[in-house]
């Protein structure tokens, strides 16, 4: 509250400064409740930081609960004229792949005409494909168009069965065009051009068919056609794009030893991620006397206890039992650390046992998924690091009102202080205008006797 500056007229008395020290004593009360505060909210970051620090394993160690995760392949494509690209139904093994021809899409070239913005049609008229299988709609095309004309209305009407475009040839003016799929089957056969043109500018020049074709290719000695060059189904689980005719490639499909290596240590790094920030909330430096947010903390002691047991346990099965079965072991510090040349063995020699460690046969049945539990005991719904954040959460809360409440009582006593210092000072004044009136009538009465 500010000073009241007419305190004091009265009296003399240095009552604004009274009542300032008043307040700040009365305001010293504050301090400890928003230490208080502070150390409320480093509880609440902490617990934040912790629960993501648990998350963030949690995130690895499902990755290696899931049997899926073990079974990812990865293909290699040795040589030229196709692209492979696996699915999860793909099945390992090697593919001799030889291209004999590519699918294309058949065309139609026009006649030569002198002009492409010129017109050529006389009315309107009514231009046709015949197709070697289907059908498409006619093209409606108005008096007077020219060549670009007709291209934009092939374009427009044509349903996208085929597309239209203009080539020069240097002697003049042609109307191509071309199926919109590729194979035997996507051949435009003839067309009524001729017969819409007016006659001017045109050449005597016949139309020019090309066929379309299928592609032509065999898998291990087994030979394919399609009418497509991205080819589904020839090998199981496999999409092949083929790109080049008249050349040989080796497909082969192995399981993604890398990316199962990239599990297991994001796993290990995760972890000591983890332990990185235990340490940090729980320490206390001795000759600065500073401690981590969390300190002494009975849930984190029970954090700590909880992941200790979970990377210790056993899967009880025939295979693998404990992490350091696979390659991972616990160090001094609490860390965990990968042996890679252990590791890389057990995945190129016993994938399936790894699989059967990791993952389980049933659900949470593997060491990943005994983690997996164990982890969502701290941070799921109602979980421990749940539980105790929102308990800060609560205790922040609670304070901050207890501060406002503090607060709005200290304004209320140091207001009844300046209602008790006006009722003095104006006491104080008029007590002496009083003497200064005495002071004057015995000063009055002492001159009278003496005349």
């Amino acid at each position: 509250m500010a000073s009241i500056s007419s305190l004091g007229i009265g009296s003399g008395l240095d009552l604004n400064g009274l009542l300032d020290q008043l307040q700040t004593a009365e305001r010293a009360k504050l301090q400890p409740i928003a230490e208080q505060v502070q150390s409320a909210n480093t509880t609440v970051s902490a617990y934040g930081a912790l629960k993501s620090a648990v998350s963030t394993f949690q995130d690895a160690t499902q990755a290696l609960n899931d049997t899926s995760s073990f079974e990812s392949l990865t293909t290699n494509v040795e040589g030229d004229g196709v692209i492979a690209i696996a699915s999860s139904e793909a099945q390992a093994g090697r593919y001799d792949v030889e291209v004999d021809q590519l699918a294309t899409a058949g065309s139609l070239v026009t006649e030569r005409l002198d002009s492409a913005d010129e017109s050529v049609v006389s009315g309107e008229q009514t231009l046709s494909f015949a197709l070697t299988e289907g059908s498409m709609p006619e093209i409606t095309i108005a008096d007077g168009s020219s060549l670009e004309d007709i291209r934009d209305a092939i374009n427009d009407q044509g349903g996208g069965q085929v597309t239209a475009s203009i080539i020069n040839d240097g002697q003049g003016y042609r109307l191509s065009v071309m199926s919109s799929e590729t194979g035997a089957d996507a051949s435009i056969e003839s067309t009524n051009f001729s017969t819409i043109l007016s006659g001017d500018g045109t050449t005597s020049d016949t139309q020019v068919v090309q066929k379309g074709q299928n592609a032509a290719f065999n898998v291990n000695g087994i030979d394919i056609v399609s009418a497509s060059n991205q080819v589904e189904g020839a090998i199981q689980g496999m999409t092949l794009t083929l790109t080049e005719a008249g050349t040989s490639s080796t497909i082969k499909v192995e399981q993604d030893n890398e990316a199962l290596r990239e599990n297991v240590n994001t796993f290990v790094e995760s972890f000591n991620t983890l332990k990185s920030t235990l340490n940090t909330l729980t320490n206390f430096d001795v000759e600065t006397g500073q401690s981590g947010g969390l300190n002494a903390d009975a849930t984190t002691r029970a954090v700590e206890r909880e992941l200790r047991q979970a990377i210790s346990g056993m899967t009880g099965g025939d295979g693998f039992n404990v992490l350091s079965d696979v390659g991972i072991s616990l160090q001094t510090d609490g860390t965990l650390k990968v042996d890679d040349e252990k590791l890389d063995n057990v995945i190129a020699t016993q994938p399936d046992r790894l699989a059967q460690f990791f993952a389980g046969s049933s659900e949470g049945g593997g060491m990943a998924g005994q983690i997996n539990t164990s982890l969502e005991r701290l941070v799921g719904d109602g979980g421990r690091l749940d539980t105790a954040k929102e308990n800060a959460e609560s205790r922040v809360e609670s304070l901050q009102e207890r501060y406002s409440r503090t607060e709005e009582r200290i304004g209320q006593t140091v207001e009844r202080y300046r209602v008790q210092f006006q009722a003095m000072d104006s006491m104080v004044a008029q007590m002496n205008q009083t003497g200064a009136y005495l002071e004057q009538q015995l000063g009055m009465l002492a001159q009278t006797n003496q005349s």
